[in-house]
């Protein structure tokens, strides 16, 4: 597909949120839409268009469908052409479904995990057409790709 992409952008609140405004130059030729769970992020980083999606964690299934109805939602209206996420599991929900709807799917995992993968970045490998992390040696020992850091 030439032009401009549907891109979705997606993080959950405080470092994950950051790194993704870093990458967020990397997609000012495309239409751009940002989903995140902390109601004033995207104000605050001037981030629009933008949806706030409840957050979740694993130990909260009935949060987990919450968000994924949100993220269902927003696929059904926007339908990207691209998904990318740098975390946590609303960042996986929205690889996930953006998968089920045909997107390039990408997953950064965060600058803070300096030793491994984290959880949410390895239930990303699923269903992620790329899949970082931005630690050289967590990508070597994980089987991930490394492209430098957002930090």
């Amino acid at each position: 597909m030439a032009g401009p992409k549907r891109i979705l952008a997606v993080a959950s609140g405080g470092g994950h949120w950051q790194q993704l405004m870093l990458l967020r130059g990397a997609f000012e030729a495309h239409e751009l839409h940002f989903a995140t769970t902390l109601p004033g992020l995207p104000e605050a980083f001037d981030a629009r268009p933008a949806t706030i999606i409840p957050d979740c964690n694993r130990n909260a299934p009935l949060a987990v469908l919450r968000t994924t109805w949100a993220l269902l939602r927003r696929m059904i209206a926007r339908r990207p052409d691209v998904v990318i996420s740098t975390g946590a599991l609303p960042g996986v929900i929205a690889l996930a479904l953006g998968r089920l709807f045909g997107a390039r799917t990408i997953w950064v995992d965060s600058v803070a995990n300096a030793e491994e993968m984290s959880m949410s970045g390895r239930l990303a490998r699923r269903v992620a057409h790329l899949w970082l992390s931005q630690w050289e040696h967590v990508a070597r020992d994980a089987g991930a790709e490394y492209a430098g850091a957002v930090l």
